[in-house]
């Protein structure tokens, strides 16, 4: 591979120098596929646009996350900037990068709401966002080319299958006892961090940092693959755990006048930005991957369950009983 990321180097270096006033331009485009950004907006979908949507990105970027983090695992790739000093490291990221995960999630992302959207403008506009989030990771010197094909390809398979196959998993899933829909929760989100500690013991035991790498590479990728799958891991048993308790209990619904979805959301997103710094403070810097899955673990049952209940209780929000006849992904509204 040495031979191709040396030749992408070069159109990497090319396309970082059409100007440096692209700089603050692509790092706000690059936010679109950012965890930052969803942990801010997946919520806001969920607690105070439409509960059903917010519930099925929600499990289709999680999935895709896990997926992702493995394949990376598998693959042990660098940064352009990790290869070659010549790339600027205009964003910086501890994981490996192929393949790419911001590539991945944009199809996911887009594509399934312009799927649900149906409409050739919004298929449109998607393309134009997937590219220039593409184009964004390229510039900031973070992804090869590569890496954008390779995450672009698992994004749209992933997507084919999400599309064909959700209704009848969310049925299936429905249909299952509590203790059986636990215990896949919990299973389901082991097997990303389980996989890629499986792989760094095996494929890439006693893996250091190549010679040809001479840019700036991280202390320790893989210790940052295994905080990544963590993260990933632990936000999905939340979700999985939360959702489908919710369900069982008659859902949510997320009308309301403007005022109330926005109280919704400044009150559930509070709780979650106290319980990153709760977590934060409690587990010592060295323990990265246990605060990691710790704090996505509580903020997402919080928001997946915590939040709604309390919600209800506090008559900011109403049960939505017809959810319970709704296969899309764990109830609708």
């Amino acid at each position: 591979m040495d031979a191709i990321w040396g030749a992408e180097s070069g159109a990497v270096e090319w396309v970082q120098g059409w100007g440096a006033w692209l700089e603050p331009i692509m790092l706000v485009i690059t936010q679109l596929g950012s965890k930052a950004l969803f942990v801010a907006v997946l919520p806001l979908v969920f607690w105070s646009v439409h509960a059903g949507l917010g519930a099925r990105l929600t499990v289709v970027l999680l999935g895709s996350a896990t997926v992702n983090g493995v394949l990376k695992s598998a693959a042990h790739g660098p940064r352009p900037y990790w290869y070659d000093t010549g790339v600027r490291p205009l964003s910086t990221e501890s994981s490996f990068g192929a393949p790419s995960g911001h590539a991945q999630t944009a199809v996911t992302l887009w594509g399934y709401l312009a799927a649900l959207a149906a409409r050739p403008r919004v298929w449109a506009a998607a393309l134009v966002l997937i590219g220039l989030i593409c184009l964004s990771r390229v510039y900031l010197g973070v992804h090869f080319f590569t890496d954008l094909l390779g995450g672009l390809a698992v994004g749209a398979l992933l997507l084919w299958l999400v599309l064909r196959y959700e209704r009848r998993a969310v049925a299936w899933w429905r249909s299952r006892p509590l203790v059986a829909q636990m215990g896949l929760a919990v299973g389901l989100s082991a097997l990303g961090p389980l996989l890629v500690v499986l792989l760094n013991a095996t494929l890439w035991s006693g893996w250091t940092v190549p010679e040809a790498w001479i840019g700036p590479v991280p202390p320790d990728p893989d210790a940052g693959a295994v905080a990544d799958a963590a993260s990933v891991s632990g936000a999905l048993l939340g979700v999985l755990v939360g959702f489908t308790l919710l369900d069982r209990r008659g859902w949510y619904s997320a009308d309301g006048s403007l005022i109330t979805r926005a109280s919704r959301y400044v009150t559930g997103i509070t709780g979650v930005v106290l319980i990153f710094v709760v977590v934060n403070l409690a587990f010592p810097a060295s323990a990265s991957a246990a605060a990691e899955y710790t704090a996505f673990l509580a903020a997402t049952l919080w928001a997946s369950l915590g939040a709604p209940e309390l919600f209800i209780r506090m008559r900011m929000a109403d049960r939505d009983p017809a959810a319970e006849e709704e296969p899309a992904v764990l109830g609708e509204g």
